[in-house]
């Protein structure tokens, strides 16, 4: 069968040392063995990162799941420098869910790149054929999208965008592999597919709050006991971030001009509020 020729991967750059970010940088360094150069200009944040890692590493080590913790800490590093990460085989951006903040990094580092590297960004909802337009190698750009908690989920979606090349494809799809995931590829549509499903459904629990239908926990346990789904939708909405959840219905209700993707005014409100779920140790619930 016809197989496409890749590059051999051996360093992968993460831009964003968040929760994504450096759940991506665990995966790659454990499970692909890859140098991984981490880029944020949070000293605050990298700080978070190392100490989420050592202690997940120390974690695996107690159950006798790892034993050389150290090689893989020595394989993780960290930078303010974005030019330190363009020298990677393969880069993911994992930085907020806003498109002009991704468009101002594709315009910043795509051209600092090797001329074959991968650019991937792990949004949950934009376009990757709009990201690639930004791009000096729009050819070189995908969608990567992990879910979270990295570490722990095996999905990858994989999105390719139309310019995305075969080559670029198919590198990706060999790096998921190697870091242990499972992937499914989506056409380039807002939301792809798990976000496309989703988030609507975790919107209406909003609403069904908002209209005074149900307590929070009478929804969640509903959901969890009916449906079989280990977490509620409200719990899952405070895990994965509520101004996340926002950005992704900003995202589904401009691009499809549909009104059953309009966010629930209660969403906006919380995210006004900064009241963003687990994170800030306050959304639906307190934590």
């Amino acid at each position: 069968m016809w197989r496409v020729i890749c590059r051999n991967v051996s360093t992968l750059g993460v831009i964003g040392a968040g929760q994504m970010g450096t759940g991506i940088a665990i995966v790659a360094a454990h499970n692909a063995n890859l140098n991984v150069c981490v880029h944020d200009a949070s000293e605050a944040q990298v700080k978070h990162s190392v100490e989420f890692v050592e202690k997940w590493l120390k974690k695996k080590r107690d159950k006798g799941e790892i034993k050389d913790t150290d090689s893989v800490l020595q394989r993780i590093k960290y930078t303010n420098e974005l030019k330190e990460v363009a020298h990677s085989d393969f880069i993911v951006e994992a930085i907020s869910e806003s498109l002009e903040a991704k468009l101002m990094l594709f315009r910043m580092l795509s051209p600092l790149m090797k001329s074959d590297a991968v650019f991937a960004s792990n949004t949950s909802s934009i376009s990757i054929t709009k990201l690639a337009g930004s791009s000096a190698k729009a050819q070189n750009v995908i969608g990567m999208h992990f879910m979270n908690p990295v570490p722990v989920m095996t999905l990858v979606e994989v999105i390719k965008g139309l310019q995305t090349s075969d080559h670029t494809l198919q590198t990706t799809l060999d790096l998921a592999k190697r870091m242990g995931k499972v992937t499914t590829l989506s056409e380039d549509r807002p939301g792809f597919i798990a976000n496309r499903i989703l988030m609507p459904y975790i919107n209406e629990a909003i609403q069904v709050l908002n209209e005074g239908i149900a307590t929070k926990e009478h929804i969640d346990e509903t959901m969890k006991l009916g449906t079989n789904v280990p977490m509620g939708p409200l719990t899952l909405a405070d895990f994965i971030g509520l101004d996340t959840c926002l950005s992704i219905m900003q995202v589904l209700h401009r691009d499809f001009g549909d009104s059953k993707y309009r966010p629930s005014p209660l969403l906006v409100n919380y995210v006004n509020a900064g009241w963003l779920g687990r994170k800030t140790k306050r959304g639906f619930y307190t934590y």
